[in-house]
Formats: C-alpha cells, structure tokens, sequence
C-alpha cells in the first residue's frame, strides 16, 4: 500500500516507498486515391545518424562526427528505433546498413499514391508550392469536384524535400466527431496517447520540434474541431506548417487562402481540361482523336472546367463518343444558366452527377445510394450485407460495384482483405442525397449499424481466442483499423435515436473494449462512458454503473486520477440507483482507494477529509454487502491506516503490526471474494505495510505474488492497469532485496506493455537501473534513447522513478570514462528526479560507484558517509542494502578505522540479499587480504546476475585474475578503469 498522497503505477513505487520506508530497515489515404504509404519520414540529420550507426560507430563517435553532444545522439538514436520499428540498436544497425546498400536512407513522405496521373495545374502547383514553403498555414479553398485534394496531394510530394522530418496526409472525410480531429492526425503520424496526456496534447508534444508539413483534407467535414486544433498547432510546434483543403476557410490567424481554380478549357494544347479529359477517355477504353479537340473543349468548357464533371464525362466517352455526351449533358447543364458564376460551379458538378445517375439501370442507382452510408473503403461483402435489399440481390451489389467502378463513381484498390471500394467524398455525399430522395435512409443505416455490430463482435471473438493478445498489434488488428471509422459513424448515428438506444449501447460498449485493445485509450474511455450515458438513458443504472466501472480502468491506466475519483463517485451514484448498495460500496471504496493510492496522478489531490468520507459511507452500505464489498472496505481502511503510519515518525511496533493486519485482512477477503485485481490491490497494501515494518523480503514477496495472482485475472482496463503497477512494484522490490535477475525480467515486461509505448521514460525507468547494476551497458545506452526521447517529448516530468534511471545512465557512462555523457546525464537527474532522494539514495550509490572505479575511495566515501540508519529518514528503502554496501566497501578501500564494525552493520542491515553480501564478503576479503574468499565474491556475484561487480571482483583481486577482470568489463562495454 502506499504512503501519504503516493504516485502510479510506473513512477509511484517510490513516491509511495518513501514515507513508507523510513521505518523500514531502513514505468489515409482519400477517399479518392485508396493506397496509403505509412513509413515514417526520416529527418535530415536522423538521416546522418542512421548511416552512420550502418558502420557500428558509438554515440560518442558519432558526436564527433557531427559535432553534436551525445545526447541529442541519443534523441536521435530513440527517435529512429521508433519509427523503424526496430527491437534494439544492433537491429538498427543491421537496418541502416541495409537501406543505405539501397540508397533508401529517408524513406518516402507518408502520402497516398494516387490511381490516375495527375494533369496540368503547372501555375497553380508553382504558386501554391511557394505559399506553402512560406507560410504557416494555407488552405486550398474550393467547390466540391474542382481538384483540391489532388492538387494538395502533389504540391505536397513536390515539396516533401523541402520538410526534413516528413509530410503528413490525413484524410479527415471519415471523422464524424470534432473532438477527433487530434485523434485522426495521431493516427496517421503514429503517435500514441501519453499516460496522463490526451491525444492531441501527446500529438503537439510528438511535433513540437519537427520540421513537416501537414495536410489536412476535407476540412469542412469537421470545421469547428480542425479550427482549434490548428490554432494549437500552430502556436506550439513552430516548425510545422499546414495545407489544408475546404470548402471554406478556417478564418484564423496566419491563414493563407488559396483560391483553387477550374481547370483551363480553351482549346489548343494548353488546355488543361481537355488534356484531362482525354487521358481518362484513354484509361476508359477510348481516347478522342485530334478532330474532336474543339468539341471536347467545348464541352469542358461546358463543364466549367471541374475536374470530377470532366472525369465522369470522360468515363462515358468510350460508350457515348461525344455526340452522346454533349447531348446527355446539354439539357442537365442548361439549368446553370444565370446566377453567379461561383455558384455555377458548385451545380456543374451536381448536374454532371445527376446526368451519371440518370444513365445509371434503377439497380446501380440503389446501389450508389446505399454504399453512401461507408466512411470508410469496403469490401463486396460489406456492400452486400448493407445494400442487398430489394430491387438488389447479392449478385447485384457483385456485378453493381464494377461497373460503378467503370463509371469513375468509385475507386477500387486491392487489399490484404480482397479489393475494397470508396467514393470520392463529393460522390459519397451525392448519394447519401439520393438516399434521403428515396426515403431509404433508416432502412440502410439501420442495416449499416447491423453490419457494424456484426464486424465488433467479429473483432472480439477474434481477440478473445487468442489468449496471448491482450492488446492488438499491428498486424492481427488491420481488420478494426479498416472498420473503426464506420463503427463510428454508426455509432453516432444511432446514439441520436431513441429507438436505437439498445444497439447504440451495445456497439459503445464494442468499440470501447476494441479501442482499449487497440492502445486507443482516450477513446476507450469516451466510449465506456458514453455507453454509460446510453445505458442510464434506458433506465439501466446498474449497465451504467459497470460501464463506468470500465472507464474508471481506462482512467488508471491514463494516469487521470481526477477521473478516476470521478467516474468511481458516479458508479456508486448509478449502483445506488439501481438498489444495489453492495456495488455502490465497492465503488465509494474504491474511489477512497484512489484517492491515497495513485495520489500523484491528480490535478487536485483529495483531502484526507474527502477520501475519509468516501470511506465512511462505504462501510456504511458495505453492511451484509458479502465480501467483495468487504474486501474493498478492507483496501480502502488499509491505505487509510498506512497513509497515518507513514506521516508520524517513530511509530511503534505495535502500530506497525496493525498496519500489516490490516492489509492481510484485505488480502484474505478479496481472496474469497476471487477477485484478482482486488486481490492484486491488497497485496501492493500488505507489500507496502511489510515495507513500513521493517520487512523488505516481506514486501519484496507480496509485490511478487501479485504477479501471479494477475495471471487469472479477466482482460479489463482495471486489470491492465493493475498489471502495470504490478511490474512496476515487482521489479523495484526485487531490486531493493538483489534479486536483479527478476528485476530486469520484470523490468523489460514493463518496458515492452503496450500502454507505455508513448511512455518510454516511465516504461523503462526500473529496466535501466536493474541493468545498469547488472553492467549491461549496451542495454542501458539503448534504453537511455528511449527514455530520454519520451522523457522530452512527454514534458520532461518529474517523478521518483524517472530521476534514478537517468542516474543510472550517468553510472553507466562514468563507468565507461565518457565524462561529458555522464554530465549531461547528471543534469537531466536534477531535473527529473527529487533531491533528497538523489542526494542520499540512488544518486550516493551510483556516484559512489564510479568513484570507486576510477579508484577514488575518499571520494566515495565522502558521498556515502551518512550512516545507514540515519540515511532511511530521507530515502527510499529500496537503496538501503546497496547504500550500505557500498558505504563498507568505500570504508574498506580508504582505510576508514571502523571499516570491519561498519562491514558488521551492514551484514545486520543486508541479510538474505546475496548480491550486497557479496560484497560485504568481498569488502571483508579486501581488509584481510583473502584471495580465495574474493573468487568467492566473484563467483557469488556471477550467480546472481551482477556481471559489472563479478568482473570487478576479479580487478580487485589483481595478480593472474587482473587480465581477465580487464577482459570481463570491456566485454560488457564498460572500462577497466575509468580515468
């Protein structure tokens, strides 16, 4: 359990440890164009770096080649196992050798690879070119059908050169939700949610320092979210500029208007039109031959020039010929005649739409309308499930789908899941038009929401059979990547019907757990709590209660304590509801839980008024409420009695054995109750209370035990975040007792959970200190770029956790002798981490450490030279054994007159640790002179997985082991000596 007012799962072991252990012994593509390029964009000196991490030459070397510091080295190295995906640095290097044997050191702007080639536009590319390169944010304004997107898609390829990190496409046609806007972009740029971030907060982190351009497309789908949220943009990340295509301006600041004209359609060899025109009658079958140039351009001059108007008539060339089309079309666009020009325009374009319609058989037609209701690509079957209805059968929407596809209405791609079709965004809402003319649209949504439901509850079975994948990965969920967007849009058009409410809730309910699956945690919990809503609307508080339930999950797994409290009170308020006192009691006391538990991820920390009235009216409605409300009862009373044992100095030992009590009770009842997140919970109390006692083998075997008690637990955002802190707690334990070998299996389990993947510095903090103990150096120097990146981008925090990972990094460089990296290392601990526990903790210990190497034990010394028993007043007990191990070992080497009695006080304080026995053995061995008992030492340390002390060990012990202790740190990538 933790101490007053304790952190979280990955940074609050020791925020929680520190009060607590002071009595103690002391972690695309449009619409249109279908073929996304998802490779991220390398910038121009990530590039550099890239190459030369092909040659195997060290941060250090690089630095020196291109005169930066080994740090933005670092930066650099973390970025580009980011974007290429790659598990560690040696697979980088492979990687970079690879591509530059391929001459592909920056791989292509992320852009959508268009069908068809582009035509003309060579003045309006140019000047758009130029205001793009210029100006912070240029929107492409204009009608639907005039061109604006494949106008956009090539100034951004021309200019991609000119944006070293990269260009961006997002296709914001599919986003229903203002609120996701941010969400679209970050999926594209393939950034995740920071813990204790919202999406478009991590999103502005991610490019805050990038160079890149942005297009945004089909901004008028979502005006009033794209709106502020490029504002932001703009204002927070300075090197990013955007392209924007609308139907109308933004109207904000440093807007850049460009006015997208028709294509030119005089005749001759420069018209743009006719050009156009005759290379899509190419592609269709037919070209016209030169003496048709004048009537062609007579009739794109009819057609005002639209580039989709021309597209569709050229489509029908190939059937028609001219004559057919210039009669078609004559009766549709002689409506056009008078009225602004402007305006005629936006018409052309219908009245050639309306002309495609009317040739279309009355089947075809069906089948365009219908189809309008996707938002994103689909499949035949998909079209058939939602449109084979009568006048259509299956075999209809089959053979519909090409020759809609033949008409230039739809655009088909192949797919890993067969070919998938998509109208263009003008087309698609044409036919949902056509749709509503018909008086179809209750019938097709309603059978595009059954489709939906139908494709969820595929998605869950699929995860729910594979018992390894608690979260999707990239590969096994391309299916919910490919639905996600009409999951959406039916789910918003059900939530507004009152009929529909039922199917609504169900499909929240889907789309959260599929979100949550997907690492989309923001939406999870959107989601969670909007089936809440839905479900209290029904007249279900007891639904609501357990949706909210969920969502509280995802708010512990955000770091969002303030939601947690929040969505916890209003679980009780909907269990009450619904007459069920007992779920409203677990629910109060899980929020009192909360409250002390995961303190330091509050915006406003509940008062210990607060958390105890939440307390007491759980055990109030806890009364014969069976044991699981007891058990939460039990929890929330055990953190309460922790947090007031841990803010008194000098307790008994009477008050601690209370404490322990109270934790074994909450652990035994949320055993009967067979509830394994609560009994998880219990244990981090009863780990905590062992800790406060004086018991670290005792708390170091609790946080064990959760891990195996996790291992039944259901898949629920709850769990998850359970798990996490679980790791957390586990491998700092373990740690605290030597146990180093489980420390850094539980470490890299940390390092590797998926809801950290934008959490690098949190994720991997307990993985480099247990490494760097172990003398892994290549492992912490790979680990330190992930850390150091996230750790920038995600604000550069402090916590507990964070500063005694980058103090463990600046061990490892001074143990290596790069001095200048161990000073910047050394500055980024005073900004991360606390003073007092850096001062007397972990920084004392690691500083010692390197002293000691470089054979300055008066140095050493004179970091450690407060006594154990009074450095547990400031620090964590976790660093006690290794402080106490090192202050002997320094008492040894400078001949200190009490070194044999402190030797004999730190057996007392380390007993049952084997690695700081080791070296109190080894330390006893050195003051006697004792070569045997020093191979001993070595051995001992080998065994339990501290390779940088067994190869020590041996340099110590000097004559015929001096070669081979020499030869065990350089292969561990460290110095012999560290001069």
């Amino acid at each position: 359990m933790t101490g007053p007012r304790t952190g979280h799962a990955e940074d609050r072991t020791t925020d929680r440890t520190e009060e607590r252990t002071r009595t103690a012994c002391g972690p695309g593509a449009t619409a249109a164009d279908n073929v996304p390029v998802s490779t991220p964009a390398i910038s121009a000196r990530e590039a550099e770096v890239l190459a030369l991490l092909g040659e195997h030459l060290s941060n250090a070397e690089i630095s020196a080649q291109l005169f930066i510091s080994v740090r933005t080295v670092e930066s650099h190295v973390s970025a580009l196992l980011r974007k290429l995906r790659a598990p560690d640095r040696r697979t980088l290097s492979r990687r970079a050798a690879d591509l530059a044997r391929a001459g592909q050191t920056r791989p292509a702007p992320a852009l959508p690879t268009p069908l068809t080639a582009f035509v003309g536009r060579t003045r309006e590319r140019a000047d758009l070119a130029e205001a793009v390169k210029t100006r912070r944010l240029v929107t492409a304004v204009g009608p639907g059908g005039v061109g604006k997107t494949r106008l956009a898609l090539a100034v951004a390829a021309q200019t991609a050169g000119d944006f070293p990190d990269g260009v961006w496409f997002v296709d914001l046609a599919p986003v229903t939700d203002p609120g996701r806007v941010g969400a679209a972009v970050a999926a594209t740029v393939g950034t995740g949610e920071q813990p204790g971030r919202g999406v478009d907060e991590t999103v502005l982190a991610a490019l805050a320092d990038h160079r890149t351009l942005l297009v945004l497309d089909n901004c008028e789908q979502v005006l009033e979210g794209v709106t502020p949220f490029v504002e932001r943009l703009l204002t927070v990340c300075p090197g990013v500029q955007v392209l924007a295509t609308s139907r109308a301006r933004m109207l904000v600041p440093f807007e850049w208007a460009f006015e997208v004209p028709p294509l030119s359609w005089a005749d001759g060899e420069e018209s743009e039109a006719v050009a156009l025109f005759v290379e899509r009658a190419a592609a269709a079958g037919r070209a016209p031959d030169a003496t048709a140039r004048e009537g062609v351009a007579a009739l794109c001059a009819g057609l005002d020039g639209m580039a989709l108007a021309i597209e569709l008539a050229a489509a029908r060339y190939p059937a028609l010929g001219l004559e057919g089309l210039t009669a078609g079309l004559t009766d549709q666009l002689r409506m056009l005649a008078g009225g602004p020009r402007a305006h005629d325009r936006h018409r052309s374009v219908g009245a050639v739409l309306d002309w495609s319609h009317d040739l279309l058989d009355p089947p075809d037609r069906a089948l365009l309308r219908r189809i309008s209701v996707f938002a994103a690509p689909f499949t035949a079957e998909a079209a058939t499930a939602v449109a084979a209805f009568a006048p259509l059968d299956p075999a209809a929407v089959a053979d519909g789908l090409g020759r809609l596809a033949e008409q230039s209405l739809l655009t088909a791609t192949p797919s890993p899941a067969g070919v998938r079709y998509r109208a263009l965004e003008t087309v698609r809402q044409y036919g949902a038009r056509r749709l509503t003319d018909a008086d179809e649209p209750a019938d097709v949504r309603s059978r595009h929401l059954g489709w939906c439901l139908g494709a969820a509850s595929a998605l869950e079975d699929a995860r729910r059979s594979d018992a390894s994948a608690e979260f999707a990965d990239e590969g096994r969920w391309a299916g919910f990547d490919a639905t996600a967007d009409d999951l959406r849009t039916a789910l918003a058009w059900a939530a507004d019907r009152p009929e529909r409410r039922a199917d609504a809730r169900r499909l929240a309910l889907s789309l959260a757990g599929l979100a949550f699956a997907r690492t989309l945690v923001g939406e999870a919990q959107q989601r969670f709590e909007q089936a809440a809503t839905l479900a209290d609307a029904a007249g279900d508080p007891a639904g609501a209660a357990a949706a909210l339930r969920r969502a509280a999950g995802v708010a512990g797994c955000r770091r969002l304590g303030d939601d947690m409290l929040r969505l916890h009170r209003a679980a009780a308020d909907a269990a009450r509801r619904a007459g069920d006192s007992a779920a409203a009691a677990r629910d109060l006391a899980a929020a009192a839980t909360v409250a002390y538990r995961f303190s330091s991820t509050f915006a406003r920390v509940p008062t210990a008024r607060e958390a105890a009235g939440l307390l007491a009216a759980a055990r109030e409605l806890s009364r014969d409420g069976g044991p699981a409300a007891g058990a939460a009862v039990a929890l929330a009373e055990a953190a309460v009695v922790a947090d007031a044992f841990g803010a008194v100095q000098g307790d008994t030992d009477n008050t601690a054995h209370e404490t322990v009590g109270y934790a074994e009770r909450a652990v035994e009842l949320a055993r009967r109750a067979d509830d394994p997140v609560a009994e998880s919970a219990a244990l981090d109390a009863l780990s905590g209370a062992h800790s406060w006692a004086g018991r670290p083998f005792g708390a170091a075997e609790a946080a064990r035990r959760r891990i195996d008690v996790l291992a039944a637990a259901p898949r629920t955002p709850a769990a998850a975040h359970e798990r996490m802190d679980a790791l957390a707690m586990a491998s700092a334990t373990a740690l605290g007792v030597g146990e180093l070998e489980q420390a850094r299996r539980w470490g890299r389990q940390l390092a590797g959970h998926p809801l950290l993947a934008e959490a690098g510095h949190h994720a991997v903090s307990w993985l480099l200190v247990a490494d760097a103990f172990a003398g892994a150096a290549d492992d912490v120097l790979t680990g330190s770029a992930r850390f150091l990146d996230a750790w920038e981008r995600g604000g550069r925090q402090r916590s507990f956790s964070l500063g005694p990972a980058a103090a463990s990094v600046a061990m490892v460089h001074g143990l290596r002798g790069d001095h200048e990296a161990r000073a910047a290392w050394l500055a980024i601990v005073h900004e991360a981490g606390h003073e007092s526990e850096h001062r007397h903790g972990y920084g004392a210990i690691f500083d010692a450490t390197v002293s000691l190497h470089r054979g300055e034990a008066d140095a050493a010394l004179e970091r450690v030279a407060e006594p154990p028993d009074r450095v547990w007043k400031w620090v964590t007990w976790v660093w006690l054994h290794w402080y106490a191990a090192v202050r002997a070992e320094a008492s040894v080497l400078a001949g200190h007159p009490d070194a044999r009695e402190r030797i004999g006080a730190a057996r007392a304080i380390v007993a049952g640790n084997s690695i700081a026995t080791a070296q109190l053995d080894r330390s006893e061995a050195l003051l006697d002179g004792d070569q045997a008992r020093m191979a001993a030492a070595a051995t001992a340390f080998e065994a339990a997985g501290c390779h940088y002390q067994a190869a020590r060990t041996l340099l110590l012990a000097g004559d015929a082991h001096t070669a081979a202790g020499a030869a065990a740190l350089t292969g561990l990538g460290l110095a012999p000596r560290a001069d």
